[in-house]
């Protein structure tokens, strides 16, 4: 597996995310970790807002006896009040609340990358990052990151204390980071991390108008997965699919290899709870694009033709601040 730099923390050129729509056991958990570890996968994400932190507790059972195997990702300040509303939470009191909860469901004395998961608009991000860098001073966290932040608010905590990366949703049909973002973490000499990377599924054909979506799956009410909007996105991933067959791999290799092409410090984190789509996530790593490849999947997911915005109203509201 090729590695790659977030700031100066070097991680594996793909990660491994949660598998946000349908929770894994413990035991799957163990064994897409073990399994990750023979590929040379060793960035594992994570989060205490999945499956409200046991998540963060499968991983921290599975990790036992092999912490030093892992490049450990969490994240913080994503919350839910006691009817399930969702907030934010940045404030300086609360960074040290979570990251000791988090250490604890994680059963381990250190967090590699620790990352503010959503700006709190309330709190100065000044105060947030300050907070954070005061637990790397205490040997609590190693590298310091930021989630779904707008690039003044980047560039302010990174003034602060210097930021490892930042975690972003970035994927062929969600491309806003090429506008600001991509440029200025190379600026400031910041990784970045992409979420989503596969479009919730969609890029990989695993979703089609027919998909009965589980209940609770959050992304019945994202609008690129509604009726008035999914065909016109199916005719995208089926372009997508004569591309990936021409190039002898996947949608999902084809997709994450595009990532890895964009720039040198970008690292995608694929989701999922089964082995099969483990190793064929870690073999995109392997692949190489042409020029013409490139730009063929560029003008196919050209921002225009993409149906839909990538969260509903109210989550909208809360990316990119």
């Amino acid at each position: 597996m090729h590695r790659r730099k977030l700031g100066t923390l070097e991680v594996s050129a793909i990660g491994l995310g949660a598998p946000i729509y349908d929770a894994a056991t413990d035991d799957e958990v163990s064994q897409l970790l073990t399994r990750a570890f023979e590929l040379g996968v060793d960035f594992i994400d994570t989060s205490d807002a999945y499956q409200n932190g046991a998540h963060e507790a499968s991983v921290g059972r599975a990790l036992k006896g092999r912490r030093n195997k892992a490049v450990l990702a969490t994240k913080f300040g994503n919350t839910r009040d006691k009817d399930g509303k969702p907030g934010v939470n940045g404030k300086p009191a609360y960074v040290v609340e979570a990251c000791e909860r988090s250490l604890r469901q994680l059963q381990t004395d250190v967090i590699d990358l620790f990352y503010i998961h959503r700006i709190d608009p309330q709190v100065p991000i000044e105060d947030t990052i300050g907070a954070m860098a005061r637990l790397k001073d205490q040997g609590k966290v190693r590298h310091l990151g930021i989630s779904e932040a707008a690039p003044t608010t980047l560039r302010r905590g990174h003034a602060v204390h210097p930021i490892a990366a930042l975690q972003t949703e970035y994927s062929l049909w969600s491309r806003q980071p090429e506008e600001e973002l991509l440029g200025l973490c190379r600026e400031l000499g910041i990784g970045f991390v992409a979420y989503s990377p596969l479009g919730r599924g969609f890029l990989s054909g695993a979703v089609t108008e027919a998909t009965a979506l589980a209940k609770g799956d959050m992304r019945s009410s994202h609008p690129r997965f509604q009726p008035d909007n999914i065909a016109r996105n199916l005719k995208l991933v089926e372009e997508l699919h004569a591309v990936a067959a021409r190039e002898g791999c996947s949608n999902a290799q084809l997709s994450l290899a595009w990532l890895l092409h964009q720039r040198d410090f970008i690292v995608p984190v694929p989701g999922t709870r089964q082995l099969r789509w483990l190793e064929e996530n870690a073999q995109s790593a392997e692949i190489n694009l042409s020029a013409a490849t490139l730009a063929a999947l560029d003008k196919i997911f050209a921002p225009s033709s993409v149906a839909g915005e990538r969260y509903p109203p109210g989550l909208l509201s809360r990316v990119h601040i």
